[in-house]
């Protein structure tokens, strides 16, 4: 599968102030990308860039092969075949539906844009839609519409700032899913941009945490999740903590938890400080252990209570417990670990 989409040290600068330092990735022709990470990171600069609004500082962006965006280059967007969905969806209220999607493929003949309009209605289930207002919609349906707006004119490349910032939060999974089995029936090349992992998860074959301006890491969502380059990724994924321990050889970490076995890293001999990241699926729930910790808070999920659980030393360590298992603050907790791999950084 060949890449659509090349990014080479890629660097954007406002006057002196760089916002995006050094960033490569790729993304194969059909596959869906992520940019994630917190405000100010640098994410919405990078997906600008891509679609050619922002000038480069250095590096190079190419579109199936061919450079679009270098130092003093830039191919403008309306040539390079890119989609874009904004975080309010830019609907124009004066027109309808139909018109609002045919906005883009106005130089196609009548007959060929109505064929378009009703194909691109009927791919996001709303195919009696033609005659309506956005306003008449409800804000699900009306992300749908911005995206058959966007698909219209058959785009190489599907770019989409927050689109589902605007949504209830137990909307934003479910539209995440709806959109990603979309773009996949059309074979369409896409990058979301998002500070909410669940949607980043939801949708994307491939994620990149960002944080600085600074990629730290393009992946899978369960390589970042399971096996985070650096302690802002193990931090941003998920929940977990990063607990101190010494490298006792170069199968064993010492920690307050536990003497825990699994690969050392290279660069981190006997002696070494270091951090071991756990996850609260890490911890166990076991009346039986002879090794407990005190509840010092508690989370109930539903399914699931999140217990924030005090070590002996002050460390502390989170635990997901079914629920039907309730335990009091101040409460002893039998635990038992359940660490698949090690995860672990040198300590500074």
């Amino acid at each position: 599968m060949s890449n659509l989409l090349e990014v080479e040290q890629l660097c954007v600068a406002y006057g002196s102030n760089s916002v995006v330092h050094d960033v490569t990735l790729s993304l194969a022709s059909g596959r869906i990308g992520c940019l994630l990470g917190p405000s100010g990171c640098g994410k919405t600069t990078l997906l600008r860039a891509i679609a050619g609004f922002e000038p480069l500082k250095q590096g190079n962006i190419l579109l199936g092969r061919k450079r679009v965006s270098a130092p003093r280059f830039t191919t403008p967007p309306e040539k390079r075949r890119v989609g874009m969905v904004f975080q309010d969806f830019a609907l124009f209220p004066h027109l309808t539906i139909a018109d609002n999607i045919g906005f883009g493929i106005r130089s196609l003949k009548s007959s060929h844009r109505r064929e378009r309009i009703d194909e691109l209605l009927t791919l996001v289930d709303l195919p009696d839609f033609h005659n309506r207002y956005p306003h008449e919609l409800s804000g699900g349906q009306q992300q749908r519409i911005a995206l058959a707006r966007a698909l219209a004119p058959k785009p190489q490349l599907l770019l989409m700032d927050e689109p589902f910032s605007s949504m209830d939060v137990e909307l934003r999974e479910d539209l995440a899913r709806e959109v990603r089995g979309i773009l996949k029936s059309e074979n369409i090349t896409a990058i979301l941009v998002t500070h909410d992992q669940h949607e980043a998860f939801a949708m994307a074959d491939s994620i990149g945490v960002m944080k600085h301006g600074r990629l730290q890491q393009w992946d899978s969502g369960y390589n970042l999740y399971h096996r985070p380059a650096t302690p802002f990724v193990a931090n941003f994924i998920g929940q977990g903590v990063l607990l101190d321990g010494e490298v006792i050889d170069n199968q064993h970490v010492h920690t307050e938890l536990a003497i825990l076995e699994g690969a050392i890293p290279d660069g981190c001999p006997a002696g070494s400080p270091v951090q071991v990241l756990v996850r609260p699926d890490d911890i166990l729930h076991d009346d039986d252990s002879t090794r407990t910790a005190v509840i010092k808070k508690r989370a109930f999920r539903g399914a699931s209570y999140l217990y924030t659980l005090l070590l002996p030393g002050g460390a502390e360590i989170l635990s997901l417990v079914p629920s039907h298992h309730s335990h009091a603050i101040g409460e002893e907790l039998g635990i038992s670990l359940e660490i698949d791999h090690l995860v672990i950084f040198p300590r500074n």
